[in-house]
Order: structure tokens, then C-alpha cells, then sequence
């Protein structure tokens, strides 16, 4: 560390640690629930076919769309605290007041959120998967 750096530059440095701290966790939550999300539904499917019994298809949903909707929340989170982090970024040293107060920023709804590019591709294809199957169950 750069001994011209006094006081105030370590207490910045120490806030946008913490801000990062929070960020890695809510994309380790995300991740978390991506992996139940496939591991429940692969499960239902498995008793599905188990037993032929096609109301373990119907049941996936309900893990699919939870697990969208907390993921959506999730992302949201880790997109506020970005923002906070681009702000103290820019911010004076001597003003850190370690703050992680992320109201005042906006990055949608979590519903808009939900509907991202990203969240889309994973859970939509999760969804379609479970709609496909549904319909073949239902099939003739």
C-alpha cells in the first residue's frame, strides 16, 4: 500500500470491501439457486418417471417459478450494490461514511429483473423443459 495514502484512502478501500463482500454473496446466492432449481426439477422428473405418476411434472413448477423469482431478487441486489460501489468509488476519501444504503439508486423492479436477458435464458429454459414434458406426459 502507497504510505501517501493516509487514513482516508484505507477507510475507502475498507468500505468498497465491504460493498464487495455483499456483492460476491448475493452472486454466490444466485448461484445456489440455479443449482436447486435443476436439482429439484430433475429430481420431480425422476420421480415422475419412477412412478409414471404425472403429478411430480406439475409440482416442478413450483420450484421453477420460486426459484425465478428469488433469483430475480438476488440479481436486483447484486445490481444496487454495484451501483453503491461505482459511488464510493468516486467519492472523496475523507466523506466514506460506510454507508450501504442502496435506496437511493434504481435498477428497476425486481419483476423487470426477473425478465433480464440472463434470468430469461436459465429459467426459461428451465420452464419450457418443464412445459415440454408436461405436454408429452399429457400427450396421446
Amino acid at each position: 500500500m502507497d504510505p501517501n495514502m493516509g487514513n482516508g484512502a484505507e477507510t475507502k478501500i475498507a468500505h468498497l470491501q465491504m460493498i464487495q463482500a455483499v456483492i460476491t454473496r448475493m452472486a454466490g446466492n444466485s448461484l445456489m439457486v440455479k443449482v436447486w432449481t435443476v436439482t429439484l426439477v430433475a429430481a420431480l422428473f425422476a420421480l415422475a418417471a419412477a412412478d409414471t405418476n404425472g403429478f411430480f411434472v406439475y409440482v416442478a413448477y413450483l420450484p421453477a417459478v420460486m426459484f425465478w423469482a428469488l433469483d430475480a431478487y438476488f440479481l436486483r441486489q447484486e445490481r444496487l450494490f454495484r451501483k453503491l460501489y461505482d459511488q464510493v468509488r468516486e467519492i472523496e476519501h475523507g466523506t466514506v461514511d460506510f454507508s450501504m444504503n442502496t435506496h437511493p439508486f434504481n435498477v428497476g423492479t425486481t419483476w423487470s429483473v426477473a425478465w433480464s436477458r440472463t434470468l430469461c435464458l436459465f429459467h426459461g429454459t428451465i420452464t419450457t423443459t418443464i412445459i415440454v414434458v408436461t405436454l408429452v406426459l399429457m400427450g396421446p
